[in-house]
């Protein structure tokens, strides 16, 4: 199954479980957790500790922690690449999904490779996407010196994900509650965090449609913290080894049909007289040809901005545990001190004041619109998935009278991969509008794939040296040529000043159900960086929708030579005409 549909099966078979009664499959009792945290990150003793130590010094940075901004796919892709080949201690990935194609088939060679030479590997994984194809990820958890557990999984077969979900259907509400996270952590000092999960879509790699995302490249002591919240999840309740689920005769039976079923797709292709590429097909030559030939990103000539920040962080317990005693199960937000505290500069007051406000919501959505509430000019957002609540509604309607400009970046309704999902964000488009709120929704079709946070950059990967890094963007083109453009990214800029880059939309679902993580990084320079960027792709690759007159008009991109909309543009009657007609019956908090 696609890694672009499934969100949509999750959305639409989650609402389907809730309208059924029934009971089944059983998650299994008194499961071993050993315990294990990370290693202590002191300024030296690994090569990537000395590496941050060393250019830290040579920058003269008053800062302990650097950040770099990775918005193209072969920077986000040579980051991983590079953290892998890095590391000597301990390599720790936290992951909403993984999905068993070409890109995540080298990482997860080189994440064995690691593993051999004494590298401590521990990945943990939301458990919804762990089944077809996807379920040979868990192939990793049988290899010495690496360890997977599986976050809040569901019982039954791992055939399809129908069949777990009505094995679930007694507990539909669990259903719903998923780790969102995303974490790549090497030896507790360099850390990737963001929007990507692991897998073709995400890297420019897949045939037929293709993620717009962004991630930060973190170092210093912001590090550790990512790494505590880490092992809270790791050692949770929550969290089952792999092996309490699936046998490694049951690995083998995977493995087997995986084959077969990857055998008769292939044949099928070559009966196929459309050309048409399908997005349940095996990697092809072409694919894994282009991932073995990216680069991994040069450390040493990285780009780094010094700057103060702070986690948030939901704890593991906003998931309901399955069974039994449940030591945390209240919701509740992981705020982290900024760096440099005792300081002076009002620029790290500024931080532990925002940090203070988002310390007085209960999950890091809320925390986010705490702070909010204190932007003076100028709020930047990027949100795939742009469902408002009640509480979010408020907090843009205080700061219009404010004063503040809001700018929201958010999927079209043909570039969204879960359709349903825009039924949340379209029947609250007229009140946003009217309330001064500037809408931009990105374009799907396009000639060639690329990066509202820059270009996808050259084939050669790179190494992320100058403002380019900054921004995400090493060169010009695209992997795979021509293919669809799904916003991924979850970003925003505050002020001009505040930048958050994490794993949350502003929605429903990631405010009352899944867990969440973010960065928050005081700086004038990354902010200018993402802010460019985000406008670039609002003026160059997005609809401008506009209330006139009382009805909607999308505006046309600049120098896209489109003609201006009036129905949701680049989509079918057939498409829009079911989401009216079904829409209404899937509240927000659903979708």
């Amino acid at each position: 199954m696609s890694s672009s549909f499934q969100p949509f099966l999750r959305r639409s078979a989650a609402v389907f479980a809730l309208l059924i009664l029934g009971a089944c499959a059983q998650l299994p009792q008194n499961v071993e957790r050993p315990v294990s945290t990370a290693i202590a990150a002191p300024a030296t003793g690994t090569a990537l500790a000395d590496l941050v130590q060393q250019r830290r010094q040579a920058d003269k940075a008053r800062y302990e922690s650097g950040f770099l901004l990775l918005g193209g796919p072969q920077a986000a892709y040579g980051s991983r690449l590079a953290l892998i080949d890095g590391a000597q201690k301990t390599l720790d990935l936290q992951y909403y999904a993984i999905h068993a194609d070409a890109s995540t088939g080298r990482l997860m060679r080189g994440l064995r490779t690691a593993a051999e030479r004494g590298v401590r590997v521990r990945v943990l994984l939301d458990d919804f996407h762990t089944t077809g194809r996807d379920a040979l990820v868990l192939g990793l958890a049988f290899i010495p010196n690496i360890e997977m557990r599986l976050f809040n999984p569901l019982a039954g077969s791992r055939d399809s994900t129908f069949s777990r979900l009505f094995n679930s259907i007694d507990d539909a509400s669990r259903i719903q509650q998923r780790m969102h996270n995303k974490l790549f952590l090497a030896d507790n000092v360099l850390a990737v965090a963001g929007g990507r999960n692991l897998g073709d879509a995400y890297f420019g790699n897949a045939a037929t449609g293709n993620f717009v995302d962004v991630d930060v490249l973190a170092a210093g002591p912001i590090v550790q913290d990512l790494s505590r919240s880490f092992d809270s999840y790791w050692n949770n309740e929550r969290a089952y080894p792999v092996q309490s689920l699936v046998t490694r005769e049951e690995m083998q039976a995977l493995r087997d049909r995986s084959k077969k079923a990857d055998q008769e797709l292939v044949a099928q292709a070559s009966r196929d007289t459309d050309d048409k590429p399908s997005e349940d097909a095996p990697p092809t030559a072409e694919q894994r040809a282009r991932v073995w030939d990216e680069k991994a990103l040069d450390l040493r000539t990285a780009t780094f901005v010094w700057a103060p920040a702070v986690m948030l962080a939901d704890k593991p317990g906003k998931i309901a545990a399955d069974s039994g005693p449940d030591t945390d199960k209240a919701p509740g937000l992981v705020v982290s001190q900024p760096d440099d505290k005792a300081s002076t500069s009002p620029r790290v007051a500024s931080l532990e004041a925002a940090s203070d406000l988002a310390a007085n919501g209960d999950t890091v959505v809320e925390g986010l619109l705490q702070m909010i509430g204190q932007a003076r000019s100028d709020l930047l957002i990027i949100s795939p998935y742009f469902v408002p609540g009640k509480d979010m509604l408020q907090a843009f309607s205080a700061a219009r009278a404010r004063g503040v400009r809001i700018r929201v970046l958010t999927n079209s309704l043909a570039s969204n991969d879960a359709p349903v999902a825009h039924v949340g964000y379209a029947r609250h488009r007229e009140a946003l509008l009217k309330m001064g709120i500037e809408l931009y929704e990105l374009r799907s079709e396009q000639t060639s794939f690329g990066s509202v946070f820059g270009s996808t950059g050259s084939s050669g990967g790179g190494s992320g040296g100058g403002s380019a890094a900054r921004a995400g963007g090493t060169g010009s083109g695209s992997l795979t040529g021509a293919s669809r453009a799904m916003l991924h990214s979850k970003v925003l800029v505050m002020d001009g000043r505040l930048l958050v880059v994490g794993s949350m939309n502003l929605d429903l679902r990631s405010q009352l159900q899944n867990t969440e993580i973010a960065l928050l990084i005081r700086s004038a320079e990354l902010s200018r960086a993402a802010s460019a960027q985000i406008e670039r792709g609002m003026a160059e690759r997005s609809w401008h929708v506009e209330l006139v007159d009382g009805a909607l008009v999308w505006r046309a991109p600049k120098d896209s030579q489109l003609p201006d909309a009036t129905t949701e543009p680049d989509t079918s009657a057939t498409l829009r005409l079911m989401l009216k007609l079904f829409g209404p019956l899937a509240p927000d908090e659903l979708l």
